[in-house]
C-alpha cells in the first residue's frame, strides 16, 4: 500500500506544479520518500498512505524528530546529486497524507513546510 500511495503523492505533486526528482531515495541515515522542486525550492516528501476509517490519521505519524531526519537526509541528498541544485539553497519538508477509500479514487491531504 506504501508504494501504491508513492505513487498516487508523486502525480499529485507533479499535477501541482512540482517537478519531481528523485524517488525513495536511501542512504545509510534513512530514506526520502520523494524529492521534488516547487520552483526554486528543493522539497523532501514524506507520504504516508493509510485506509480510510483508520484510527489515525497519517500526519500523525510525523512529528519533530522525524522532521529534523528528513532535513538531515536533504543534506545528504543535495551533494549526490548536483542537477538537484547548490548546496545551501532553500529546502522545505512537505507532508503528503494519502487516504486510500474503500470505493472511488484515494484521498491526497499536502501539508507544506513542516518542522
Amino acid at each position: 500500500m506504501g508504494r501504491y500511495g508513492e505513487r498516487v503523492a508523486a502525480r499529485y505533486l507533479v499535477e501541482a506544479g512540482m517537478a519531481v526528482l528523485d524517488r525513495n531515495w536511501r542512504c545509510r541515515d534513512g530514506e526520502i520518500d520523494i524529492v521534488a522542486r516547487d520552483g526554486p525550492t528543493l522539497v523532501v516528501c514524506e507520504v504516508k498512505t493509510r485506509r480510510a476509517g483508520g484510527f489515525q490519521h497519517p500526519l500523525e505519524a510525523v512529528g519533530a524528530v522525524k522532521a529534523q531526519r528528513l532535513r538531515v537526509l536533504a543534506e545528504r541528498w543535495l551533494p549526490a546529486h548536483p542537477l538537484g541544485g547548490p548546496p545551501g539553497r532553500e529546502v522545505r519538508i512537505d507532508l503528503v497524507a494519502v487516504i486510500v477509500a474503500v470505493r472511488g479514487a484515494a484521498r491526497v491531504e499536502h501539508i507544506r513546510g513542516v518542522g
